[in-house]
């Protein structure tokens, strides 16, 4: 599987999402951090992620700046963006879903906020992936 790119411009809080992510049973060990968009737009140049989650508040690049620029160079199609925030203005969401995030889970969240908005995303290809069925000779 691909790895999960964590975007957030704080290190502790990357840590935490990985310890939340690895404790929900997802795959942590080949995760890719970034501390900003801009970085994030570096590795995603070379990468694709299976899923990315991206905080909207940071520096040099915001996230939904990050989103923009995903979506003008066509970087990581297909890819689930799922957006972090401590916003409480739903301006911002509706705008990262607008940009093509297809969820969002606020700080603090649990290890439940994981299964419940994170885990699906990641399960969905796999099961398009088991409900192909092969053509008849």
């Amino acid at each position: 599987m691909n790895p999960i790119l964590v975007i957030d411009d704080s290190a502790m809080m990357r840590k935490i999402i990985l310890r939340l992510l690895a404790q929900a049973g997802l795959p942590t060990d080949s995760a890719l951090e970034a501390a900003d968009g801009a970085e994030a737009l570096a590795l995603l140049e070379e990468n694709t992620p299976a899923l990315i989650l991206c905080d909207i508040n940071m520096p040099n690049l915001t996230g939904l700046e990050l989103l923009a620029r995903i979506r003008e160079e066509q970087l990581a199609a297909g890819v689930p963006i799922v957006m972090i925030t401590t916003e409480n203005g739903e301006a911002q969401v509706r705008q990262a879903i607008a940009l093509g995030a297809r969820g969002y889970i606020r700080k603090p969240f649990t290890v439940d906020d994981i299964k419940t908005t994170v885990a699906p995303l990641l399960a969905a290809p796999l099961l398009a992936a088991r409900l192909v069925v092969p053509s008849k000779p």
